[in-house]
């Protein structure tokens, strides 16, 4: 039985570095986890390459918002890519529409050509697609290694079934890897559903800050934060081993 692959969005290196803890295959790194994640700084993916021993994958998307990108944008995400190269980064994670909700083949062949020879996942603009088949195909013609996605639903549970679909669709052209609220109790059942032998999955909790003084008046700071648990990542493994599909 092959053994399925765990993929952890982590939004920080200490993020990284729990999810490898607690038997993570690969990481996504990225920044700002409540919009919907966007490119993280020079420094973060440097230390994360330094720190970790399992493959590193750096979203790039240069804001949150819609997958329309303007030429400002697209050069922006062409100097991202080059910087994960020169890094040493395993791989980079893709994605762009046009504005009637199709696949942006143009500016995601730039971005495919920019990566050379990185890894490409396509990222959940896929899900944002208006034909997520047809998208399919033109995500495969790119030449990206998988695409990650809840099969057009707002978890990867409830697009079971689109995404068994597309599963089958892909054949061994490319991986189709399932995301969005994914977790411990439910990744066994969301596999076997779907047939999608790679599991995306941001397993956090909340960690309390240790600021024993905290301004009461500065309203929307929020001292504490979001991060990956390595049990919670442990607990993913253990579920996905702990099945025969």
């Amino acid at each position: 039985m092959l053994r399925h692959t765990l993929e952890i969005a982590s939004n920080s290196v200490a993020s990284a570095l729990a999810a490898q803890q607690g038997g993570a295959d690969r990481i996504e790194l990225f920044d700002n986890l409540a919009e919907g994640g966007t490119t993280p700084s020079h420094g973060s993916i440097a230390v994360a390459r330094d720190r970790l021993q399992i493959p590193l994958f750096v979203l790039i998307r240069p804001r949150p918002g819609d997958f329309r990108y303007d030429a400002l944008e697209t050069d922006i995400m062409l100097r991202d890519i080059a910087q994960c190269r020169q890094l040493g980064c395993e791989g980079v994670v893709i994605g762009a529409l046009d504005a009637d909700g199709d696949i942006d083949t143009a500016l995601c062949r730039e971005l495919v050509a920019a990566a050379g020879p990185l890894g490409v996942t396509f990222h959940r603009a896929f899900d944002a697609a208006r034909d997520l088949p047809a998208a399919l195909e033109q995500v495969i013609a790119l030449g990206c290694q998988r695409v990650l996605s809840s099969g057009g639903k707002a978890s990867a549970e409830a697009g079971s079934a689109m995404l068994a679909q597309l599963v089958a669709q892909a054949g061994d052209r490319l991986s189709v890897m399932a995301g969005a609220g994914i977790g411990p109790g439910n990744v066994a059942r969301i596999a076997t559903a779907t047939g999608c032998r790679e599991l995306h999955a941001s397993a956090k909790a909340t960690r309390v800050s240790g600021m024993r003084y905290r301004n009461a008046d500065l309203r929307g700071l929020d001292n504490d934060r979001t991060q990956t648990d390595a049990n919670i990542v442990a607990g993913l493994r253990t579920a996905l081993d702990g099945f025969v599909s």
